[in-house]
């Protein structure tokens, strides 16, 4: 018999996946309607203005959802995070992943200095590769530096999504890469254990389709969460970090709804990445 509790996380997972389904499916949409708007520009401007779009990563959710336009509720908790340092969030992207160079033998932290504190994440460089050698590259080109975590739920599903310069859950390096260890033995009965660092990416459960689609975009587990082995893991956070994701997640989100902007202005100041 299916109890009250498996049934309201059941229902927790769907929306989360379709979710993820109806931002995929706008950025396809994005994608098209800019290749229309390119083209009429070129014929009228004979040439002198180029656009392109990005390879947008699905950011574990298309961020066109209603917590970028719901009004804050009048008991949103006071924000317990930090006015974010001077800076302007970088735009540059790259056509292809760039090459492995991380010494998959040893061992790399990730430190997220952000506005509500350090988060301390060890990489699992051995077994996603291409992954950590990803977040080397991107941080050493200040790409995650002054970007907001744009994505938090409360319900159900327990991360904090960050890694979108363009805080919408659409942004992304330009390039993608490879699924990762997807069978790492702390993914035991469909849970991301509270602390997992994960890939958000463009995977469509319904269709099988949008594997190996990953960008910059990654979650962070403050709490166990119930979801299926599609999302490379590819680090573990801190006891410290771990404390102050809970910090922001204890502030909410902006709709009421349990999915939406957090409360909190977590903002990252500085991603470092480091071989020890």
């Amino acid at each position: 018999m299916v109890t009250q509790e498996q049934r309201r996380r059941q229902l927790a997972r769907e929306k989360f996946l379709r979710q993820q389904q109806r931002r995929t499916s706008a950025r396809r949409k994005s994608r098209v309607r800019n290749s229309v708007i390119a083209s009429v520009l070129g014929v009228i401007l004979v040439g002198s203005l180029a656009l392109y779009t990005t390879g947008v990563l699905k950011g574990d959710d298309d961020k066109v959802n209603a917590s970028a336009t719901a009004s804050p509720s009048a008991s949103t908790p006071k924000d317990p995070c930090e006015k974010a340092a001077a800076g302007a969030v970088k735009t540059e992207t790259w056509k292809k992943e760039p090459a492995v160079t991380i010494d998959k033998s040893a061992k790399y932290t990730m430190k997220l200095a952000t506005t509500c504190g350090d988060i301390d994440v060890a990489l699992k460089a051995s077994a996603a590769p291409h992954t950590v050698n990803s977040f080397d590259f991107l941080a050493g080109k200040g790409y995650f530096d002054h970007t907001k975590c744009h994505r938090l739920t409360t319900n159900g599903i327990y991360v904090l999504q960050c890694g979108d310069p363009q805080g919408t859950g659409t942004g992304g390096p330009g390039y993608t890469i490879p699924d990762e260890n997807l069978k790492d033995a702390s993914l035991k009965n469909n849970v991301y254990p509270a602390g997992t660092v994960a890939m958000a990416n463009q995977y469509d459960a319904s269709s099988g389709q949008g594997r190996h689609t990953g960008g910059s975009q990654f979650f962070l587990v403050y709490q166990d969460s119930q979801l299926p082995p599609n999302y490379t893991p590819f680090g573990t956070v801190s006891e410290s970090g771990l404390k102050v994701l809970k910090k922001i997640a204890a502030a909410g989100e902006n709709t009421g709804a349990g999915d939406g902007a957090p409360n909190a202005t977590v903002v990252i100041n500085k991603a470092t990445v480091a071989k020890s």
